[in-house]
């Protein structure tokens, strides 16, 4: 397995891997990405991210049935594995950590 410090979009798949659970394939994802994020977010990038998630094995695949209303084109659906959820929780834990680091003051002036 490859590293698994991950960057804020390969945090950002892999958050919305792990909430659409059975339902996580790229154009699903992107189009959750998008309505929760507000960005433009492109397909091309997102398998590339999962691509790259996957070799990581930080995401693992498969392949679906083969749908008419594709064409019988089959969908990759996609699953978080164990070190992905690792890398998740390890990431959350270092944000949380540095927000608890801010003085309430700062806040304030806000």
């Amino acid at each position: 397995m490859k590293g698994t410090n991950i960057g804020e979009f390969e945090e950002l798949v892999l958050l919305t891997v792990a909430a659409l659970m059975k339902e996580a394939y790229s154009v699903a994802i992107c189009d959750e990405l998008s309505n929760h994020t507000g960005r433009s977010v492109k397909l091309g990038v997102v398998h590339a991210v999962l691509n790259r998630l996957e070799e990581k094995g930080l995401v693992k695949s498969h392949l679906g049935e083969a749908t008419k209303a594709r064409g019988g084109k089959r969908k990759r659906y996609y699953q978080l594995t164990v070190p992905g959820k690792a890398a998740l929780v390890r990431a959350k834990s270092m944000r949380d950590q540095l927000w608890d680091r801010i003085p309430s003051l700062v806040w304030k002036k806000l």
